[in-house]
């Protein structure tokens, strides 16, 4: 039995790994979410279309990232895999990717710039993901995983502050490597900081028994290879029903996020300074607060019944709607960013639920693979699509509706919520049967 001095350095341990992490993903999403702040000056000095920034925010990161993520997940699933130092390597790549963002000459120049952090960016979350699980008791999973997915409001109220600040200040080149180079900086830190659980001579016994399974494993083809890696994620109902309410979640976030951006700055007549100021304090706050409550309420009632992990989430997004539909309606953009600010809380319920959810519904040699396998599908559907189709349809009914075609577009996709909601509850009715079975 561990002693008390032992317990508390123990304690100490995770709190410090949880807070390392936490700033990594804040700068994660700073990096991600900053192009969208730039977004409008972007376009008017490289001359884009609403379609090319759709494309140059979404789909040209979310594609390697997600495609990426699945082998590096596999990676970091192995036994001797550090993954701290993987998520190291990631963060100073994604942020030396994001510095050069900032030297780009034309659009595909920049294209091929913003691949390169979504690269980077595809080593972190999956073995986050897997390190919190093995340091973390079950029971509170979920609010260790919300307080993980704090980096994501954090990092976007971030970096539409500083990217917006700096784009008034020193021009939209200059913001990309301001931001970018600390995060090299950090990943000094997590390198030399971060320790690996596995290599404790607990998880060793656990990874030598892990080894001696594998051993008498068959190797497999290519093909029938991944499909017994995904087998035991996707024969799972639960994790099914998450995915594609997670991903219609994330498709229409991303989209909204985005666009709204831009909306403030068009219809509103904003700066990209006072709107990463303004709705970036208020997006900001508001998905702060949505995913630390999701995490908690996800834990008490979830003690109570298991289904109700996802209650908070299912109606949440569905009460949102109205509130958001009458804030892109006003005429007055402090009354839009006021009645903004529930729906977004709303909407951000969903982040500690799902991702303590997945990996309670898998085996643990498939917790990585699993977290993985929700992020390929919640960022190639979400970050990779939302942007991109919404400019598309913005384009296409530009002619019709002209600089309000973008507030069209968010009308549209804040009554597609309705989706998310749906699967949501249908997901909550399985967790029951299904959830930390394995």
């Amino acid at each position: 039995m561990a002693t008390a001095p032992a317990q508390q350095a123990t304690r100490r341990g995770v709190t410090a790994t949880m807070w390392i992490l936490l700033i990594v993903y804040i700068f994660n999403f700073i990096d991600r979410q900053i192009v969208n702040i730039l977004a409008e000056p972007i376009a008017k000095d490289l001359n884009l279309s609403d379609t090319q920034i759709g494309l140059m925010t979404g789909l040209a990161f979310a594609l390697f990232y997600t495609v990426l993520g699945l082998p590096i997940a596999r990676y970091a699933d192995r036994p001797q895999t550090s993954r701290p130092r993987l998520i190291a390597v990631a963060l100073a790549t994604w942020s030396a990717m994001t510095a050069i963002c900032g030297i780009a000459q034309n659009f595909w120049q920049l294209l091929l710039a913003r691949i390169g952090v979504g690269v980077g960016e595809a080593g972190c979350t999956p073995a986050a993901h897997s390190l919190i699980s093995d340091i973390v008791p079950n029971e509170r999973r979920a609010s260790a995983l919300a307080f993980y997915a704090l980096g994501i409001p954090v990092g976007t109220l971030l970096g539409m502050i500083i990217g917006g600040q700096l784009a008034d200040a020193v021009g939209w080149r200059m913001a990309f490597v301001i931001v970018g180079l600390p995060g090299v900086i950090m990943a000094v830190v997590v390198w030399t900081v971060l320790k690996e659980p596995r290599f404790s001579d607990v998880f060793r016994e656990r990874a030598a028994a892990q080894a001696a399974q594998q051993a008498d494993e068959p190797v497999l083809p290519l093909i029938p290879r991944i499909r017994a890696m995904l087998k035991p994620i996707l024969g799972s109902r639960a994790m099914v029903l998450l995915l594609v309410a997670a991903s219609s979640a994330a498709f229409l976030s991303y989209g909204k996020t985005t666009w709204a951006t831009i909306f403030f700055q068009r219809t509103h007549g904003l700066s990209p300074g006072e709107v990463g100021l303004y709705f970036g304090i208020v997006n900001g706050i508001a998905g702060i607060l949505g995913t630390w409550l999701g995490g908690k309420i996800a834990d008490r009632w979830g003690a109570i019944n298991r289904r109700h992990v996802l209650t908070a989430p299912a109606i949440g997004m569905a009460v949102a709607i109205p509130i958001a539909y009458l804030g892109y309606a006003a005429e007055d953009w402090r009354i839009a960013l006021v009645l903004l600010f529930l729906p977004t809380v709303l909407n951000s319920l969903y982040y500690g639920p799902v991702y303590s959810s997945v990996q309670g519904l898998v085996p643990i040699r498939s917790r990585a693979m699993a977290a993985a396998v929700l992020l390929f599908f919640q960022n190639l559907i979400g970050l990779g699509f939302g942007p991109l189709l919404f400019g598309m349809l913005s384009d296409a009914i530009k002619p019709s509706f002209g600089e309000d075609s973008v507030q069209v577009v968010l009308y549209t996709a804040t009554l597609l919520g309705l989706l998310p909601a749906f699967f949501f509850w249908r997901c909550s009715l399985r967790l029951n049967d299904e959830l930390d079975r394995q």
